[in-house]
């Protein structure tokens, strides 16, 4: 599945990679922004912290201290609930001492009193349903202040740029997948092109690469149209018009009194009716116009059928075929295929004897007789054979590899001891 959407799955992996880095870019840029404007309001804390040490020194009164802080915006909270609920329940977001450890560490309860020449003096900033305490304790005694001018860090910027940003990606990739999708729908007319739906249609309307590649497609698809049309109009033309002097020359040959002679002409006629057969064939083959039907036939019949067309006696063919085997096939075409592969054991065979049997899938038809001295595919390609005969126009394997592989078969051979094996291999159990 992944492979036939690479494209896609490489647009949403490029998608998901630059959401992520951008979301981690601006987390750290809020995690940054957040320091800095925290740093920036502890800065108060030194202040602060003089004001409470003069106060706890009894430096100053209580009037006196109370009036230092209303001059830098700083109330005490009073209310005992008020200053426990804040202290238990706020985040400290920075101290200038034991700031790390947990609010319900620090005992609420009165120190005992004790005398110093210096107090420590430690305060913690702490962040309470919207609210900046500052929280200023020593040995002797502690206060919670409210700084009514601060507020916390509200990186509303930042979420704007970053909800602008994250929408104009998430457009940008599905503006590119809503483009990519005739991708999917050209692949598989493409496909269908290939079966033979010669009636496929691959234009689309629109001026990007997509369409002008659709396009052009369909440009191509029109010229193929044209030249099969052409090529198979030709060739059934030809034939037609070959098969009506060779007609009259067979009969105008059986009137000539020398029989030498008239034999001759025969046999030259009779081999220009096999090749026209056989070209026949072949365009059927090879056009991809025709449709094949194929149903299940016992193979010991199609065997049965073949020998019947090669014309040969059945005692030349040993077949050793359990009769329950059944193949999916082209009755016709089946049969032309097997007929060939029995004409031509029977005729490169000493003994003129050949053999059949199945072994794991396999179709396999063996004869005695020199080993082939070139490769398969030598003899495969049309018009090559071996042995020039006056029989043969070396079409027969071309005709069978191109029948077999329409039927999901290859053509294979082995030389096992003093025998020549063709076998026809199903697609699936292919051989390495």
């Amino acid at each position: 599945m992944l492979k036939n959407n690479a494209v896609l799955a490489t647009v949403v992996f490029a998608m998901v990679v630059t959401v992520s880095s951008v979301s981690y870019t601006f987390y750290q840029l809020y995690e940054t922004n957040r320091a800095k404007h925290i740093d920036n309001i502890f800065s108060k804390h030194s202040l602060i912290s003089q004001i409470y040490h003069t106060y706890i020194i009894k430096q100053v009164s209580q009037p006196m201290f109370e009036a230092n802080l209303a001059l830098y915006d700083l109330e005490e909270i009073s209310d005992e609930t008020d200053y426990e609920t804040i202290i238990r329940q706020g985040r400290i977001l920075k101290s200038d001492g034991n700031g790390d450890e947990m609010m319900e560490q620090y005992s609420l309860s009165e120190s005992p009193f004790e005398t110093h020449a210096a107090q420590q003096v430690i305060t913690s900033m702490i962040e309470h349903r919207g609210h900046i305490y500052f929280w200023v304790e020593s040995s002797r005694h502690s206060v919670l202040l409210e700084d009514r001018n601060i507020e916390p860090y509200r990186p509303l910027n930042l979420l704007s740029a970053y909800g602008t940003i994250m929408t104009i990606l998430l457009v940008s990739f599905a503006l590119i997948i809503y483009r990519l999708r005739p991708l999917r729908r050209l692949r598989k007319q493409i496909a269908r092109f290939g079966e033979g739906d010669m009636g496929v249609r691959f234009r689309i309307e629109g001026s990007d690469e997509i369409a002008l590649i659709a396009n052009e497609l369909d440009s191509t698809q029109n010229k193929i149209r044209s030249l099969i049309e052409s090529r198979t109009l030709f060739l059934r033309n030809i034939m037609h018009e070959l098969k009506t002097p060779i007609a009259k020359g067979r009969i105008v040959a059986t009137m000539l009194s020398d029989e030498k002679q008239r034999g001759r002409f025969e046999g030259i006629f009779e081999r220009l009716e096999s090749l026209i057969g056989e070209f026949a064939l072949l365009e059927e083959i090879t056009s991809g116009n025709q449709y094949h039907e194929k149903k299940e036939y016992r193979l010991i019949d199609v065997i049965d059928g073949a020998i019947d067309l090669a014309m040969v006696e059945y005692d030349a063919v040993d077949r050793h075929i359990d009769a329950s085997i059944k193949i999916e096939a082209d009755y016709r075409l089946f049969v032309t295929a097997v007929k060939n592969l029995i004409d031509n054991a029977i005729k490169y065979s000493p003994e003129k004897r050949m053999e059949i049997w199945m072994e794991e899938g396999e179709i396999i038809f063996a004869n005695e007789g020199e080993s082939l001295k070139k490769p398969l595919n030598y003899y495969i390609e049309p018009f090559t054979k071996e042995h020039p005969t006056k029989d043969s126009f070396g079409l027969g394997l071309y005709i069978v590899d191109a029948i077999l592989k329409e039927h999901d078969y290859v053509l294979a051979y082995e030389r096992r001891e003093n025998r020549n094996c063709f076998i026809c291999v199903p697609v699936k159990t292919k051989r390495k």
